[in-house]
């Protein structure tokens, strides 16, 4: 039996419009950005992952980029309200797969909250300030997880898009991290391992149960990773990152209580 769901959703046909905000628009190959996402979902499916794709939508340019829709841990799913605001109606489908496994809280208006600005590491949980998480997203996330024992921090975010374009988790005591987006203190004692200089955007890796799952563009990074005993499995989202898209930003993973 799978200890782990995989949340996904299809790359609609309308993702040349994707909301960008760091990146110069170029071009988007549709095919192959379907492909590449299709062997994204069976490399999950093959890391151990039950993988549930919801529908695809041309109405949802972002809509393959289900991270944002949602913050899901053992205890709750947090449907969040997107900053950007051709993005908020994607939440309803994800909140209503997640209903069945989760109880649900939502961000609710004045307050802006994107999962990717979200980075969950043991009990403790640091939130983004950035262009589309606000202070009022992060105080009501902090009221909905606390009750639960975790510990809710804001972290600042600087020249990219999401938190979790600058840092990810790669153990429950160890950051990837590109210095330059973060303040690197807010991180209290947790171990930072530092991208390649030359590959800034390399600090996103998606923690899959005890497996890591790490872009192909990054070798130099990864080998930084590999020198310290990981082992990630490898998949290419080139066109993908085109639309400011990550490894970590295609699925929603949740462990699959019994």
């Amino acid at each position: 039996m799978r200890s782990h769901i995989a949340i996904t959703r299809g790359v609609s046909a309308s993702i040349a419009r994707c909301e960008l905000t760091h990146l110069e628009r170029t071009p988007i190959d549709l095919e192959l950005a379907r492909a590449q996402h299709l062997e994204y979902e069976r490399t999950l499916g093959r890391l151990g992952c039950d993988v549930r794709r919801l529908p695809t939508s041309e109405d949802w340019p972002d809509g393959v980029f289900v991270e944002d829709a949602a913050v899901v841990l053992d205890e709750v799913a947090v449907v969040t309200r997107p900053g950007a605001a051709s993005r908020r109606g994607e939440t309803a489908a994800v909140a209503d797969v997640l209903s069945t496994y989760r109880r649900l809280a939502y961000i609710v208006a004045p307050g802006t909250l994107d999962g990717g600005d979200v980075l969950t590491v043991g009990r403790s949980i640091f939130v983004g300030l950035s262009s589309r998480t606000n202070s009022e997203g992060i105080e009501q996330m902090r009221r909905a997880v606390e009750p639960f024992g975790y510990t809710v921090s804001t972290a600042t975010v600087e020249g990219c898009l999401h938190l979790k374009s600058a840092a990810t988790a790669v153990d429950d005591a160890t950051l990837l991290v590109n210095r330059r987006w973060i303040v690197d203190r807010e991180f209290g004692s947790l171990e930072l391992v530092d991208v390649d200089p030359d590959e800034p955007m390399a600090a996103n890796v998606a923690r899959v149960g005890p497996n890591l799952l790490y872009p192909s563009a990054f070798p130099r990074t990864r080998e930084r990773l590999e020198r310290r005993g990981f082992a990630p499995a490898i998949v290419d989202v080139s066109e993908l990152a085109k639309a400011e898209g990550a490894v970590t930003c295609c699925s929603l993973i949740l462990f699959a209580a019994n």
